[in-house]
């Protein structure tokens, strides 16, 4: 059976509300703060492909101190999909993105961002610099990110990518003979604790709320999922020179989907901007949720002007 909502989450739930992007596609975005009692600054979170609130544990709770607006990812949790199937690459994320600020009235804020929200979030900077106050990443590279995956097998950029391209591409195409499969998956808290002794994700604290994560991941069709990677993938590397606020980069030792190096390079090129490496895979909020919550209230306490809705 599917785990059902942890105590953490019981204590916090969370709202959604739905917001019309641009090209009409109907968004569901969400909040961390359902009745406005979160005493502290907002954030945009630009999450992980596909993923959902869960993969946050330490932002679930009501004395969290950061009150967080997002959504989910065209045909992802709720979200439709766009008219156009070509609509899901990251300058669609990024008007999405700006679509959910308008419609919680957030006029300028610091994002967020894990994995692919990490390019979302670099992109939305360069683009609307008016609108941004800082830069929160967490497992991601500011672009061309399918380069830098398997960065702990030390493959060449160009060699990783094929690879990391070619079996997104095989498993759109076989998805819709996997997804009965994957829709079907038992995911509890003991799925959690194997897939730790795998060494493919490491000790995640609260594995309820990681399995309820997780299984609602595995709700978005393995076809739709890799259609949606696939042209993420086509986001090229954002010019470093176009950021012009403080940045923060928190990467994986073992993370084998976005490369630590390629972060520490890239905050070593920016001019406020600061690497912190943690001893975990690509999956850094659920396996140091409080480290994780500590950085970002030191990056908010020292950003000049975190904006208020």
């Amino acid at each position: 059976m599917r785990t059902t909502p942890s105590t953490t989450a019981a204590l916090a739930p969370v709202a959604y509300h739905d917001v019309l992007s641009d090209d009409g596609t109907m968004l569901r975005a969400w909040t961390n703060d359902p009745d406005g009692l979160i005493d502290g600054p907002t954030v945009l979170l630009c999450n992980g492909l596909g993923t959902n609130p869960w993969a946050w544990p330490a932002l679930l709770s009501p004395d969290c101190g950061v009150r967080v607006v997002s959504w989910n990812h065209r045909g992802t949790g709720g979200s439709a999909r766009p008219a156009d199937r070509s609509r899901v690459a990251i300058p669609d994320f990024v008007s999405d993105g700006l679509s959910v600020m308008d419609h919680f009235g957030i006029e300028r804020t610091v994002l967020m961002g894990w994995s692919m929200g990490v390019n979302t979030m670099f992109e939305l900077a360069a683009e609307h610099p008016e609108r941004v106050t800082g830069l929160f990443a967490v497992a991601g590279v500011p672009g061309d990110t399918f380069a830098t995956m398997l960065a702990p097998l030390r493959l060449p950029r160009p060699l990783a990518r094929a690879i990391t391209v070619s079996w997104s591409r095989y498993l759109k195409h076989t998805g819709k003979l996997v997804t009965p499969l994957t829709s079907r998956l038992p995911v509890g808290a003991t799925t959690i604790r194997w897939l730790s002794r795998t060494g493919l994700v490491k000790h995640i604290p609260d594995a309820e709320l990681a399995a309820l994560a997780f299984a609602e991941f595995l709700t978005t069709p393995v076809e739709w999922y890799f259609h949606l990677a696939l042209h993420t993938s086509r986001h090229q590397r954002v010019s470093l020179r176009r950021i012009r606020v403080p940045v923060m980069f928190v990467g994986g030792t073992f993370d084998l989907l976005a490369g630590s190096r390629q972060m520490a390079s890239a905050a070593a090129r920016l001019k406020d901007a600061s690497y912190v490496q943690l001893r975990a895979s690509h999956f850094i909020p659920l396996e140091h949720p409080e480290r994780v919550h500590a950085l970002l209230l030191d990056f908010l306490a020292r950003v000049s002007e975190p904006a208020q809705p």
